[in-house]
């Protein structure tokens, strides 16, 4: 097993004896990189230089040093606005990764041939070639609307179970949440339905170019990749090109700009950010002048016009009783998740708390569900 500092112990005492990672290296005599290399798991101290950094934070090597497991899941967020990942939300999710590994052996045999991007780049023209090939795959041409129904047998196709949830719309890190158990190579992606439309279809997108890349799953580059794919998915290069074309024929005024962009926008059902960044980064690709609007502008109008919450287009009412959420997940998301959860719950007597903790569910509620999927 490779070795690697325990990142959490570090930066707690740290914290505790005063220091800072720059007057850590100089007691060190290392550079203020390798102490980050460190932390970031591209380096490991020498055998002389690690009992000299034991030494000054006063820990154990067992409490210093950690072995990577093979097994631990690989998460990563879909955040919330501004929303700050901590170790106490990896932790969690891993912990939910941990609790989901009984449940495998319950759900149905994989695909073994899955589509992959064996070389993910942000390259415009190169996610360009990428995006095309999707829709290709997908059956729609590239001016068509991208409805989050044609993505889901390519999660169900790239050994991905789609877990809908209703986290509700406030007071939360993330919208959705991707576990990977690189162990039994099975993703699970946890989507907030209690999320707007447009953000809704975003989301799904990102999530599809994790199942694509899952070498990249829970890396800054795996989160760049899956931005700029869900992005020019939802709105290729040839809908940035028209869009571009209307845009300059308002003359730089910018209500008739942030008109056609928003007109564009309804016609795709996605966000207006999205068909924004789009034209820029078409304009800017093949050298032409940017649109003249400020992006604030943008994300003013953005958040004053938003479409329908996924719950209000499924459900009425809503929230729905268990029985219709179940449905919902199966015959909408062809979901097998509740199916497995029902057979391990008849053969291994699994309890509530168990449906509390890996869906995140208030007591009332993973009673309630139980109580569904028991019978």
């Amino acid at each position: 097993m490779q070795k690697t500092i325990n990142t959490e112990t570090f930066r707690t005492a740290l914290a505790e004896h005063g220091l800072t990672q720059k007057q850590l290296a100089n007691a060190l005599g290392v550079s203020s990189q390798a102490v980050t290399n460190w932390l970031k798991g591209k380096d490991f101290p020498r055998p002389a230089t690690l009992l000299k950094l034991a030494a000054t934070l006063r820990l154990t090597f067992e409490q210093l040093v950690q072995a990577d497991d093979p097994g631990k899941p690989v998460v990563a967020f879909r955040k919330k606005g501004n929303a700050k990942t901590t170790d106490i939300h990896i932790s969690k999710a891993q912990g939910i990764g941990r609790l989901l590994k009984p449940l495998v052996p319950y759900l149905p045999e994989m695909q073994a041939l899955r589509t992959l991007i064996t070389s993910p780049s942000i390259d415009y023209h190169k996610l360009q070639v990428a995006v095309s090939q999707t829709r290709d795959r997908l059956g729609i041409g590239e001016k068509a609307e991208l409805e989050y129904k044609y993505l889901i047998n390519e999660f169900n196709d790239s050994g991905a179970i789609l877990v809908p949830v209703m986290w509700g719309t406030k007071q939360r890190h993330e919208n959705a949440l991707h576990i990977r158990l690189p162990q039994e190579d099975v993703t699970f992606i946890f989507l907030n339905l209690d999320t707007r439309i447009e953000d809704f279809k975003f989301w799904m997108a990102h999530e599809l170019a994790h199942v694509y890349t899952p070498d990249l799953a829970g890396t800054e580059k795996g989160e760049d990749f899956a931005d700029a794919f869900a992005g020019a998915l939802l709105f290729p290069k040839a809908c940035a090109e028209a869009a571009y074309r209307d845009a300059l024929n308002a003359n730089g005024i910018d209500s008739a700009i942030l008109n056609v962009l928003q007109q564009h926008s309804y016609e795709y059902l996605i966000s207006l950010n999205t068909v924004y960044q789009q034209v820029k980064q078409y304009a800017k690709a093949n050298n032409l002048p940017p649109i003249m609007i400020e992006e604030k502008k943008i994300h003013q109008a953005r958040n004053s016009n938003q479409g329908k919450l996924i719950t209000e287009i499924l459900f009425d009412p809503a929230p729905p009783a268990p029985d219709h959420y179940i449905a919902a997940s199966e015959r909408i998301f062809q979901s097998d998740f509740f199916q497995a959860l029902r057979r391990m719950i008849h053969e291994e007597d699994t309890c509530s708390s168990y449906l509390q903790q890996i869906l995140d569910l208030s007591v009332h509620d993973a009673r309630a569900l139980y109580e569904e999927l028991r019978h």
